[in-house]
């Protein structure tokens, strides 16, 4: 599908519009590809002069000169944005943002929030269709700002996580492999957002050389303030991943004391059965000549030897405070 954004009116509206229909008015400021097929980018590549647009697969690739580059005058930068980001795991796909003598052209094969949002804000502020690098700095502003709230909403939940982790609560009651589960999920859901927010600082670094940002001083201290912004919060997504590992070997430490003071109460009872025990053994031998067997005490006296030699070890044990 092809969506156009025309200056003009009483609002930058989008309008959707099929590739044998397609033209680059003058008034277009914004094309915006989403999930094209291939005679849509054919189309959009015959608008814009022959300019080759990355397919679906070239978005996908990692390496930086990939990813952001210059051609035909035009400047392509693709970043991993965040979507379905109210989920445990967010996920992140490519978006290629290109900026053009004419229209800004987007290209991607989902539905990030922070493009429904830019139909609020263009509403709001019709003023904004002024180019299409102007267009860009708003988008990407939208984009931040999404990055942030989920950001926001993973810590609030990785505070929730330690909470449970450092209870004050009996320690059978934390539930140590479901909290272990929780933080590695939270440790992926980190690891994405720290993904895509490198890869919008890469972005931003080389939408710095492009002409038509770099004459533009509004729009370059614009950009400025957006990389300041994605530092920010990659610098606290750090923060985020060092509590997430500190709880995780929290975690596995205290589920190590708890195994230790279960090997413990074994031992102890160990210990404190082996005199009982002993006592029981010998009484139960078969010699004839043993002169307490027949008397009336001998019973209550075999029965109270053994409580005797359990209790002294376990008194012993809490005196020296290993119980």
């Amino acid at each position: 599908m092809i969506r156009v954004y025309r200056r003009g009116g009483a609002a930058c509206e989008a309008v959707d519009t099929h590739a044998e229909a397609f033209a680059l008015d003058p008034d277009i400021l914004w094309v915006d590809l989403v999930a094209p097929s291939r005679e849509e980018e054919a189309a959009v590549e015959a608008a814009l002069g022959g300019l080759p647009l990355p397919t679906r697969e070239e978005m996908a690739e990692l390496e930086a000169s990939s990813r952001v580059y210059r051609e035909g005058g035009a400047t392509f930068l693709t970043a991993d944005l965040i979507h379905n980001g109210d989920a445990e795991i967010p996920a992140i796909d490519p978006v290629t943002f290109v900026l053009t003598t004419g229209p800004l052209v987007t290209i991607r094969y989902f539905d990030p929030r922070p493009f429904a949002m830019m139909d609020g804000i263009l509403d709001r502020d019709p003023q904004l269709c002024a180019n299409g690098h102007t267009l860009f700095l708003h988008l990407m502003e939208a984009v931040i700002d999404r990055a942030s709230d989920v950001l926001s909403r993973a810590v609030t939940h990785v505070e929730g996580i330690a909470e449970h982790v450092f209870s004050t609560r009996e320690q059978k009651t934390v539930g140590f492999e479901r909290l272990i589960t929780k933080l590695g999920r939270a440790r992926m859901a980190n690891a994405r957002i720290e993904q895509s927010l490198a890869g919008l600082t890469r972005v931003f670094a080389f939408a710095g050389l492009d002409d038509r940002i770099e004459a533009d001083h509004e729009a370059a201290e614009h950009l400025r303030s957006l990389t300041r912004d994605a530092r920010s919060l990659t610098d606290h997504n750090h923060a985020v991943a060092a509590s997430i590992d500190f709880q995780l070997n929290a975690a596995l430490g205290l589920i190590n004391i708890q195994q230790s003071s279960i090997i413990k109460i074994f031992s102890v009872a160990a210990v404190a059965f082996m005199p009982p025990t002993l006592i029981a053994s010998i009484y139960g031998m078969n010699f004839e000549h043993m002169p307490e067997l027949p008397q009336v005490w001998g019973y209550p006296a075999a029965l109270t030897s053994m409580v005797v030699a359990a209790l002294l070890p376990l008194a012993f044990f809490k005196k020296k405070g290993w119980l």
